[in-house]
């Protein structure tokens, strides 16, 4: 199978999994030996401000973690749209990366248009992303920036579905839970 970076994998209406029902996930690394990526529609209450105050300078004031996914959930991931896309320390997609590994000054990182702080992440072993693929519990579309830095996390899996139409605009009307309705 082709590698699934820079992809969305959007959560099919048979992914009953609490911790990705009706998510959407920005996979940022896919290969023989597994998959991660990150939820990009679970925000939190937290601020980076609190959580993370080292990460505070780089992002809006007020801005809050996002809950990228139920692997070391204490881990933290961070994902940048860079001016100058040569200094991420990975692309994932478009001029999105992560942040270098280690960075002594801010400056070292160019301009960044946008920057979002997750909370751990998710993440595959090795054919078990393929295996979730199989089953249906996944639909997988290509990933936009914009995708990232939405400002309504909580319309982004409805969104996607919808911006690729057909059948898929019709599974962007399925009910949180379908069996109240």
């Amino acid at each position: 199978m082709d590698s699934l970076r820079g992809h969305l994998l959007v959560a099919g209406p048979s992914l009953q999994d609490p911790s990705f029902r009706h998510t959407v996930v920005l996979v940022a690394d896919h290969g023989d030996d597994g998959a991660m990526g990150v939820v990009l529609n679970r925000n939190s209450p937290v601020t980076v401000r609190d959580a993370v105050p080292p990460m505070a300078p780089l992002v809006d004031p007020g801005a809050t973690v996002y809950l990228g996914g139920p692997v070391q959930p204490q881990a933290v991931v961070v994902l940048a749209d860079f001016a100058e896309p040569e200094r991420a320390g990975g692309l994932v997609v478009e001029t999105v990366g992560f942040l270098p590994t280690t960075v002594e000054d801010p400056d070292e990182l160019g301009g960044l248009n946008a920057v979002r702080v997750f909370a751990g992440y998710a993440g595959w072993a090795s054919g078990q992303l393929e295996e979730e693929l199989d089953e249906g519990s996944w639909l997988v579309f290509p990933a936009r920036a914009a995708d990232v830095f939405t400002i309504r996390p909580e319309d982004l899996w409805a969104d996607v579905l919808r911006r690729e139409g057909g059948t898929y605009a019709v599974l962007a009307l399925l009910p949180p839970d379908p069996t109240v309705n």
